[in-house]
């Protein structure tokens, strides 16, 4: 196949220049995580496993990956103790009305 390689190489080459491209664009962002943040993904954990978004085989590694978030949430806390919280609204349970 003539040029075959040369193909490849160029190829290789331009999906190289796009990857540092975007690389440059996050560090120039700045893109961080707050504690809020990784607070609010532990929260978005526990509504998704209360509404039944995971499936049992997934909740062993949802449950895991939970479970080391919190710790890491704890141990980066400030001295303070104060743990953020999630940025996620808690919707109150709506009772159903038995006169109705």
């Amino acid at each position: 196949m003539p040029g075959g390689s040369f193909h490849f190489v160029k190829h290789f080459a331009k999906e190289k220049i796009m990857a540092e491209e975007v690389k440059t664009e996050v560090a120039e962002e700045g893109v961080q995580l707050s504690l809020q943040d990784i607070a609010t993904m532990v929260q978005i954990i526990d509504i998704c496993s209360k509404r039944g978004g995971f499936e049992g085989p997934e909740l062993e590694a949802v449950g895991g990956l939970r479970n080391r978030v919190v710790k890491f949430l704890n141990a980066a806390a400030p001295k303070d103790g104060d743990v953020p919280e999630g940025e996620v609204p808690v919707d109150e349970p709506v009772e159903a009305d038995s006169a109705e």
